[in-house]
């Protein structure tokens, strides 16, 4: 598998129809809204290949404390074909040493996909992350915050990054319930 470097100006159209697709609309940020951040954030972008097969891609925010897994999206058709673990594999060699926070779909929700978002937990639990018994709700779907490695993890925290991620969009972009 191999790794390419993604910034705004390189993001093709295959990457932002996996995130219109691989994300509900309700946790989806428009695009190019998107694009502001990767283009003035030192996040790591990351778009993985199967030779010229196209897979998936990853956005993290690397901080001082832990860093966080923003996005991680493989291709409809690949799941379940361990590419999804290959790039976590990579992801955690990358950061070795690090901590990984992570918010997900909670499954303690009442919702529609109920089953994907267990499978999605275990993955990552089987993966070295924990419950943080963090929860946070917008737009109406409640996320779980999990966190691989050392440390803790707080509402503060959670805060603090929304407050980071909000010098990026106009104050309205980010609705918290």
């Amino acid at each position: 598998m191999t790794e390419k470097k993604i910034t705004a100006a390189t993001a093709d159209e295959k990457i932002k129809q996996l995130y219109e697709t691989a994300f509900p609309e309700d946790e989806q940020i428009p695009w190019d809204d998107l694009m502001r951040p990767v283009k003035e954030m030192p996040l790591d972008f990351t778009a993985y290949y199967d030779g010229e097969a196209f897979i998936g891609f990853t956005i993290v925010y690397p901080r001082k404390s832990f860093n966080w897994f923003w996005y991680f999206a493989v291709c409809e058709e690949l799941r379940g074909k361990g590419y999804g673990q290959q790039i976590l594999n990579q992801l955690i060699e990358r950061y070795k040493g690090q901590p990984f926070v992570l918010d997900m779909e909670s499954t303690t929700q009442v919702c529609d996909n109920l089953e994907e978002r267990r499978k999605r937990q275990s993955f990552y639990l089987r993966n070295g992350f924990r419950d943080t018994n963090v929860y946070r709700t917008y737009n109406n779907i409640t996320m779980t915050i999990m966190m691989r490695g050392e440390g803790t993890f707080t509402m503060q925290d959670w805060d603090d990054i929304i407050h980071e991620l909000q010098k990026f969009w106009w104050p309205d972009d980010i609705k918290e319930g």
